[in-house]
């Protein structure tokens, strides 16, 4: 029987990278996980609304999270930056009282609606390893992919309470998922280290650093791919690294993909695309 989640996409998928709406929904579809749409859901505000204004942040999630729970399912993500924001948000109503009972007010004054928290946030990729387990997700694995393969995990995700059993220091649930579906995991300092999104529209230079040092890091080690789980890090390390080592001097001339993109392929979806991938991860290189 398929396992259902309420389905929040995150705010990149919607615009600049479609394509990871695109690989979750085939992924999920190969992994008998039903995606239950939210229409009207909001943006999480990725932790940039909340810096102008916090509570309308937080009121903006509760609504969406009361829609969840009107579902009576968990929230699932494929995007870390959602799945942190909108866990923060949650600990944070539910370790004060005060703060749920003026945020429930607002709701009910403006939608109706109320949120009790009895839901959790949930990434693609701990519901894989933790929901599906590695025994049922290898059963679906059509296409193994034998490359050595960096991934990233960003530090958003990392939090106690979000990550499951894995280790937020030191995790290891992506490369449970490579080494056993035919890859070979690479293990790099910086796969946990901030790419510095959103700050390439404001400090682009520190930026290019931080993901130069990522791809450096992971290229140096030996990955011929890297693979991200967090859709806005995706888009700097893939779009911006000719910029970044034009910047630094370092060698960050490594494919990169989002995580849905990897189970996908995985999972026998986009052949084509796949070919092309194995090609580029054959072409790409010193």
């Amino acid at each position: 029987m398929p396992v259902r989640y309420a389905y929040h996409p995150g705010n990149v998928a919607h615009s600049s990278a479609p394509e990871v709406d695109e690989t979750m929904r085939a992924a999920c579809r190969s992994l008998d996980v039903d995606l239950i749409d939210m229409p009207g859901a909001t943006s999480c505000g990725a932790g940039i609304l909340g810096q102008a204004n916090r509570r309308l942040q937080i009121t903006l999630n509760a609504r969406t999270m009361s829609m969840a729970e009107d579902l009576g399912l968990d929230i699932i993500t494929p995007c870390a930056t959602t799945a942190a924001t909108l866990h923060e948000d949650l600990e944070m109503m539910k370790s004060d009282p005060s703060l749920m009972g003026e945020v429930n007010k607002t709701l009910q004054k403006t939608t109706g609606r109320s949120l009790e928290g009895s839901i959790k946030i949930r990434h693609f990729l701990h519901v894989i390893v933790e929901d599906l387990g590695l025994d049922n997700f290898l059963k679906k694995v059509k296409n193994p992919i034998s490359s050595r393969l960096g991934p990233y995990y960003g530090p958003n995700l990392q939090q106690e309470g979000l990550v499951g059993g894995d280790d937020i220091f030191d995790p290891w649930y992506m490369e449970s998922i490579i080494e056993s579906s035919g890859g070979t995991p690479i293990r790099y300092t910086s796969r946990t280290s901030s790419a510095g999104t959103p700050g390439i529209f404001s400090e682009e230079n520190t930026v290019l650093r931080q993901s130069a040092t990522i791809l450096s890091d992971a290229k140096s080690m030996g990955a011929q791919m890297i693979i991200s789980a967090c859709t806005l890090s995706h888009g700097v390390l893939d779009i911006y690294q000719g910029k970044a080592s034009r910047s630094t001097g370092l060698n960050t001339n490594i494919p990169v993909i989002h995580f849905c993109e990897y189970i996908a392929f995985l999972t026998g979806n986009f052949p084509t695309r796949l070919a092309m991938l194995k090609t580029r991860v054959a072409v790409i290189g010193d």
